[in-house]
């Protein structure tokens, strides 16, 4: 695929350059509390602007139905992008509308808009082809250039995405440029050993994924509430914990494959149990109480990885060439969950080897729990992208760049 630099290099003063970013972060009603995602595409639209650009930011926010919602509207990332840029950055107030046609006609060399969230069209997201086709038609009016740059949306077939790039000139933005470049340390080219750290709620989300390291890592660490599935096809009682009563027979053909193919996967040996979930809001003390992993109280849920357990995984990563960590260990947003969580990003911290976070629940777990991001190898902005990719699907959004 085509990068920015090669963009840069051909000139791009006075070009409208679409940038179809991921700003899709986390709000308190209008206050943003991971802006993570919108530092990733500072690069690209920085070095756009300062080349003379005029930069259209285009981007999704949570999950409207197709039409305009106050909740989910992209002002409040618009505004956060213009003081990372430390410039005015205009906001239309609508995705291929008056708002926006003024707010791209209205652009000098240099300077930056964002539109409103594209899913705000029913368009963005349409299974009928022909309706995301006029979507992206729409949205193509509004630029000469199309930089890809939105990693964590790479992985949906929407018009912005896969639709778009095939209108326009286009081109890998430098956020997508080096997360391919990263996948591909955990893919193709490994260093040894190669350990997985996989945690999260449902097991049936990185069912896929696991099916792939089974053939490829060295050691899969399994925590989170993932983990109870695992200790049930184990003939464990697990209690009130969560628990995916049909994933048992694929994982227990897993945990046989894993052995035959000389792969270390690694169980809890012991968890903090609660008769019930924590209040997430208040995060009133919860009382846990830690038991071995092959006694949980029938009463009692599992919510965090042990003492013993967090010891055990930190030994299995001490020596890691290569490690790839997607999902928290257990309720990581109230503190007497979090130690299973904040253990795992230490034992990367103090991992020798190349370490990837994740994306998604990992990443914000990473924020959230103090540490440096400077700290691990990379921090992915694509969790969903990133389990697709090591799955060894093809993600449409990097395939309409490679185009």
């Amino acid at each position: 695929m085509k990068t920015i630099d090669e963009l840069l290099s051909e000139g791009v003063a006075g070009k409208r350059v679409f940038v179809r970013a991921d700003l899709n972060v986390p709000l308190d009603g209008t206050t943003i509390t991971d802006d993570g995602r919108i530092r990733a595409v500072v690069p690209t639209v920085k070095a756009l602007a300062d080349a003379g650009a005029r930069v259209i930011v285009a981007s999704h926010l949570g999950r409207p139905k197709g039409a305009p919602d106050p909740a989910f509207s992209l002002a409040p990332a618009a505004a956060r992008l213009g003081e990372l840029l430390g410039a005015d950055v205009s906001f239309a107030e609508d995705t291929v509308g008056p708002a926006a046609e003024a707010a791209v006609s209205g652009l000098a060399d240099g300077r930056v808009a964002v539109i409103e969230n594209l899913r705000f069209n029913a368009g963005e997201t349409s299974k009928d082809d022909a309706e995301r086709a006029a979507f992206a038609d729409r949205l193509a009016g509004l630029a000469d250039v199309y930089v890809g740059d939105g990693f964590g949306a790479v992985h949906r077939g929407h018009a912005s995405v896969f639709d778009l790039p095939k209108r326009l000139p286009h081109y890998a933005g430098y956020l997508i440029a080096t997360e391919v470049g990263v996948l591909k340390k955990l893919t193709d080219d490994v260093r040894r050993p190669y350990v997985v750290a996989l945690g999260g709620a449902k097991v049936s989300d990185k069912l896929a994924v696991i099916d792939q390291l089974l053939g490829k890592a060295d050691r899969l660490l399994i925590g989170g509430g993932m983990a109870y599935t695992f200790l049930k096809a184990k003939g464990y009682e697990v209690g009130i914990s969560l628990l995916q009563e049909d994933q048992i027979p694929p994982v227990q053909e897993y945990i046989e494959r894993a052995e035959k193919n000389g792969v270390e996967l690694v169980l809890p040996v012991d968890v903090l149990v609660a008769p019930e979930f924590p209040d997430l809001k208040t995060k009133a003390p919860a009382n846990p109480t830690t038991v071995a992993a092959d006694a949980i109280p029938a009463d009692q849920e599992g919510l965090d990885i042990g003492p013993e357990t967090r010891k055990l995984y930190a030994s299995k990563l001490a020596d890691a060439a290569t490690v790839f960590w997607n999902g928290p260990m257990g309720v990581f947003e109230h503190p007497d969950y979090a130690e299973g969580t904040k253990a795992v990003a230490q034992a990367l911290v103090d991992a020798p080897g190349f370490t990837v976070v994740g994306g998604g629940d990992s990443a914000a777990a990473v924020r959230t729990l103090g540490f440096d991001e400077n700290a691990f190898g990379h921090i992915s902005t694509g969790g969903g992208a990133s389990l697709e990719y090591l799955e060894g699907k093809t993600l449409p959004g990097l395939a309409a760049l490679e185009d």
